[in-house]
């Protein structure tokens, strides 16, 4: 069976992170959604999402396709229920649609034509920017349940201080000496090719993914991940960083969540908790206006290729956009839109020509390469959000 993972209506709840990727490649837990899916699956996957995001993500239809709403994790009830689709099936979730059986060509789904099965076991859902780290506790356990099924830890080191071993899994090539890891509230997982320098304090459930570094004498709270290729060092509190991004010296991360290309300068800090208390609101790109969370904690979402200067500081609920590039002292405001250049003291905007230098020199320092694709996408995100950069 072909199985191809669509957006669905939480696309738009999900920006900044899905102005440059589908749903399906937003990072939670250990895994990628398209990862988790994949791994259940046993099979490759392809995407439909927004038309410009096609030629770096496109989809491959066969004769017979099940469509997945990407925003659903997968679990074993679910899969087996997805692989039991026939043609003119559809599992829904209240009024919302999991998945569906589709024949090639087939775009006028009326789903009134379908025999509809209701899902009622337990599922996790990613509707919200914020739900990529509040949930990221239970994703973590579900990935290490699903990667480290049936395989053995290597050694942890002597020279470690551990709490609960039996919950801690150290892949090939990691490094990790003079470290404390407590898995008693959690899993700690420790990916291929990893280190944590010396002096660390680490308590899960954590994820450190595939050729990440934890920086010396870090502090790390879970829920949290690291992606692949990032580095983080000083404080750190539930958060989830995706790949390629660094938050390398002290100063405090908490209830965040970084994109891709993100660099975030020495000492800067971000707020999570309003000094009255009160439940944070952040940035609703479908409402163009701040949205109630439901959330007494939560610091800063900020998209793919932003960066901020050193002693940078972050209010509570901030959103900050696509490729901005944010220093000065004092807080910027709570939004922050794509492409913008400045701080406190006003914004100006980034234009696109100096952005995708600073991109391709950034990429190249991990041998990845600014494609044509990735400026396709840019250049539409650049003009995608020209309206926010006059508010």
């Amino acid at each position: 069976m072909n199985y191809i993972l669509f957006d669905g209506a939480s696309r738009n709840n999900l920006l900044p992170f899905t102005f440059t990727r589908p749903v399906a490649d937003i990072r939670t837990g250990i895994l990628t959604i398209r990862e988790k899916w994949e791994m259940f699956l046993k099979t490759t996957t392809t995407t439909v999402t927004e038309d410009y995001l096609s030629g770096k993500y496109p989809m491959v239809e066969m004769e017979e396709n099940v469509m997945i709403n990407a925003s659903y994790l997968p679990n074993l009830e679910l899969v087996e229920r997805i692989k039991g689709l026939e043609e003119n099936q559809a599992i829904f979730r209240d009024e919302d649609v999991i998945a569906f059986f589709a024949k090639e060509g087939q775009d006028d789904i009326d789903f009134d034509r379908f025999e509809t099965f209701d899902f009622e076991g337990g599922i996790i859902k990613i509707e919200n920017t914020w739900d990529i780290f509040s949930k990221n506790g239970d994703t973590i356990q579900e990935d290490f349940n699903l990667i480290t099924k049936d395989r053995t830890s290597q050694p942890i080191p002597p020279s470690n201080n551990i709490i609960a071993p039996e919950n801690i899994f150290i892949e090939e090539g990691a490094t990790l000496e003079f470290v404390t890891l407590n898995a008693s509230n959690g899993p700690i997982y420790i990916g291929k090719n990893t280190e944590i320098m010396e002096g660390s304090v680490i308590r899960g459930p954590f994820a450190l993914c595939e050729n990440a570094t934890v920086k010396m004498a870090a502090k790390i709270y879970g829920p949290t991940t690291i992606g692949p290729n990032s580095k983080v060092g000083g404080e750190v509190n539930n958060s989830v960083l995706f790949a390629n991004s660094n938050k390398g010296h002290e100063g405090f991360l908490g209830n965040s969540v970084l994109g891709e290309w993100c660099n975030m300068g020495a000492d800067t800090n971000t707020s999570n908790l309003k000094n009255n208390y009160a439940e944070v609101r952040l940035w609703d790109y479908e409402t163009e206006g701040f949205a109630k969370t439901g959330l007494q904690f939560c610091g800063l979402m900020m998209g793919d290729h932003s960066k901020c200067g050193i002693n940078t500081m972050f209010n509570t609920g901030t959103v900050v956009g696509v490729s901005a590039n944010i220093y000065g002292s004092g807080f910027p405001r709570n939004f922050v839109p794509s492409f913008s250049w400045g701080g406190n003291g006003g914004f100006t905007t980034y234009l696109t020509k100096k952005a995708f230098e600073v991109a391709s020199i950034v990429m190249s320092r991990r041998n990845e390469e600014f494609t044509e694709q990735d400026r396709v996408i840019l250049e539409h995100v650049f003009e995608e959000t020209k309206k926010y950069r006059r508010v």
